[in-house]
């Protein structure tokens, strides 16, 4: 019996334009995200109230929430600082990783195909979806990692105080004044965790929403519709967002910060840990609120 020929894989630009689009209407949560991971003693939560668990101590501020707290003190359009260094992010970042994803897939299929075995794509091993995942997610960082870093600043430069804003008009300016002033290799700071936070957040969304819709689709519940899309899409975005925001809050805290004020991964652990013992999780719901929809407009 001839083996059935493999669906071509889609274009890598279509998973970076999708991811692009969105950046554009998930980036205000994103920005909240990373005001809340550069509070040092916390003061606002997400949903208004917080508790830290090194004092025990509950603070309802159900009034201060950092959302309203950004749209009070600097303007409802702040939530949309950074936006195009997100976009510049995404469409060097999430466009390599889908590409690679996608690309990688065909190519073990194939290898399948001439060793005799009829299979498709969905049908690959989980663990082979993890490592083809993690190879894209890692180089889509480093070629992300820039935009990455001017987005963490554009999108916390309103918290500063007037005279320590930096105040870059865009993505473009931010390039190049940084590298002028602080060398080029400063576009690259904490590009470690944004490699490790870009593995583990693309097995998240790719391997595992994958390994969801094709669990759900063997259901007698599910079939392949938008439906179970949106369902292993959340799912999937949960995943992501539980073992990213550790290397997710030590990369923010890293990009964001002024030259000799972190001494590198473990100065900057401590430091989160010192204030707060969940500290490593601080930006978790919008994260999560951001992520699972990121998820479900890109895959849908």
């Amino acid at each position: 019996m001839q083996a059935k020929t493999a669906k071509k894989a889609e274009p890598g630009y279509l998973g970076g334009l999708a991811s692009m689009g969105a950046t554009c209407l998930t980036h205000p949560l994103d920005t909240v995200k990373v005001q809340l991971q550069t509070q040092k003693q916390v003061q606002h939560g997400f949903f208004g109230s917080y508790h830290n668990f090194n004092t025990n101590e509950h603070f309802l501020i159900h009034y201060q929430g950092m959302t309203f707290k950004i749209v009070k003190t600097t303007g409802f359009f702040s939530l949309y600082n950074g936006m195009s260094a997100a976009l510049l992010r995404q469409a060097t970042y999430s466009t390599t990783r889908f590409a690679f994803y996608e690309y990688a897939k065909e190519v073990l299929v194939e290898w399948e195909v001439k060793k005799g075995n009829d299979i498709n794509k969905n049908q690959l091993p989980f663990y082979q979806k993890m490592i083809i995942a993690g190879i894209g997610g890692g180089i889509g960082s480093i070629l992300g990692s820039p935009a990455d870093l001017i987005n963490v600043r554009m999108q916390n430069d309103s918290k500063l105080p007037l005279e320590k804003r930096r105040n870059y008009k865009h993505c473009f300016e931010a390039l190049y004044r940084i590298t002028k002033t602080e060398g080029f290799t400063t576009l690259y700071t904490g590009f470690h965790m944004s490699s490790l936070r870009g593995v583990l957040v693309t097995v998240g969304q790719l391997a595992f929403y994958d390994e969801f819709k094709t669990k759900l689709i063997q259901t007698p519940y599910f079939n392949d519709t938008i439906a179970t899309h949106f369902v292993a899409s959340m799912c999937a975005g949960f995943v992501a967002t539980l073992i990213t925001m550790p290397p997710d809050v030590i990369k923010t805290l890293l990009m964001n910060a002024k030259p000799g004020e972190l001494d590198g991964i473990l100065h900057a652990t401590r430091e989160v840990l010192r204030y707060d013992k969940l500290g490593l999780f601080k930006g978790f719901w919008p994260r999560y609120v951001r992520l699972g929809p990121f998820t479900i407009i890109s895959f849908i």
